[in-house]
């Protein structure tokens, strides 16, 4: 399993994939960082948190395009799947390094907060709630991502085929509002991907927030190891 994830983390780097999304992420998070904080003088980053929402939308599916599709377009998804490896093993490794090159990005949102720390006092406790909310709705969007990639060999429609589901669930619950049937709007409130992220948004950590995405990475994992399970018996 380590040398799994140390083979899909250093792949990152061998190819434009790592260092274009490490900049995308730190130029948009940087020139937010300007128009909402710096250039205003205002200590407050969470408009910065609400407009990066949507360059991670856009970001994840990048990460994790390749992670199967390209092995299974390549044939050298039969290496792995006759290794002495658990595919579950497999598919926690890729999952792992596609969250440390999330893990990287956000490691930008502490260096602005310390940046900021020199000009004004920033809300630490919203920073760090945006962060870890940040890396657990990333999560779920990479397992996400990484079930979408399992199941094509095109990497291109593994990228646009995650993005949709990503846009889709986030405006799931805006287009939901819309109907007047209470039950509806119920069932999206406790579905909604954004509903739980606004609450770290605002440096509140709940218990069940934390639950409910950790669930879906563990579904869609789970999704994932059945699908390679049933192309290793086929």
């Amino acid at each position: 399993m380590t040398a799994i994830f140390k083979r899909e983390f250093r792949s990152y780097f061998t190819s434009p994939v790592g260092y274009s999304v490490l900049a995308a992420f730190m130029f948009f998070s940087g020139l937010f960082l300007y128009v909402y904080c710096l250039y205003p003088g205002i200590s407050s980053m969470y408009s910065v948190f609400q407009s990066m929402f949507m360059i991670v939308l856009f970001i994840i599916p990048i990460i994790t395009m390749r992670l199967f599709s390209e092995d299974k377009k390549m044939k050298t998804d039969q290496i792995l799947l006759t290794s002495p490896v658990s595919i579950p093993a497999i598919v926690l490794a890729k999952f792992l390094s596609a969250l440390a090159i999330l893990g990287l990005c956000l490691c930008s949102y502490i260096i602005e907060g310390l940046a900021l720390s020199f000009f004004s006092h920033p809300d630490w406790s919203v920073i760090i709630g945006n962060v870890f909310g940040m890396a657990l709705m990333g999560s779920a969007f990479i397992a996400i991502g990484i079930f979408v990639s399992s199941l094509t060999e095109s990497v291109v429609v593994a990228a646009v085929i995650s993005f949709a589901a990503n846009m889709f669930i986030s405006l799931f619950d805006a287009a939901a509002s819309t109907i007047s049937w209470e039950w509806l709007n119920e069932f999206v409130g406790a579905i909604s991907f954004q509903q739980k992220y606004s609450n770290f948004a605002l440096g509140i950590v709940s218990l069940s927030d934390v639950v409910f995405f950790l669930s879906a990475v563990f579904l869609f994992l789970f999704l994932t190891d059945r699908v390679i399970e049933k192309r290793r018996w086929a």
